[in-house]
């Protein structure tokens, strides 16, 4: 068994976070709606996404591929959830093989619009591009839906992103 590196004093290190600020038409409550509310959350998160309204709140998106719980609920200007990743199908008393993140939605008036800056951390530097593809497609079909805009079918938008991030989607990291 290798001795493990002791450390008295504290170790600083830094995470990988992947950010985004994006205008969007107001008002902010519809904003809001789009990255809260559970009767809109299926169009950018897929069907069986749910976010239970309240701190402490139940988090399941991708048909529960992605759990977690809110741990800030202060509607219509921030929203935080933990995020667990899971295997298909993974009973519900299973942990998740990858670290916990935090999403965190942060909304304010800006201008004529609404100011949102979402940051996902920490990343693990191997997901690092995938992550900040993913986000884009998410927040691109949420931004449209905000917009009235027609949305196109997810594999466009990651068809798309995934050049912008030089992601190959056939070989997706694991």
């Amino acid at each position: 068994m290798t001795k493990p590196q002791l450390h008295d004093q504290g170790d600083i290190s830094t995470a990988s976070c992947v950010t985004f600020t994006r205008l969007l038409p107001g008002p902010i409550e519809r904003v809001w709606s789009y990255i809260a509310e559970p009767e809109k959350l299926p169009a950018w998160f897929g069907e069986g996404a749910t976010i239970e309204a309240r701190q402490g709140g139940k988090v399941s998106l991708m048909n529960g591929h992605i759990r977690g719980v809110v741990t800030q609920w202060l509607p219509p200007h921030k929203l935080v959830y933990t995020w667990n990743v899971f295997e298909p199908a993974a009973a519900d008393d299973a942990a998740s093989a990858y670290p916990e993140s935090y999403p965190t939605f942060e909304l304010e008036p800006y201008s004529d619009g609404v100011l949102l800056t979402f940051k996902h951390f920490p990343v693990l530097e191997r997901f690092v591009a995938q992550n900040a593809m993913g986000w884009h497609t998410m927040l691109d079909i949420m931004s449209a839906g905000v917009k009235n805009e027609p949305i196109a079918d997810r594999s466009v938008y990651f068809k798309k992103n995934a050049a912008l991030y030089g992601v190959d989607l056939a070989q997706l990291t694991k």
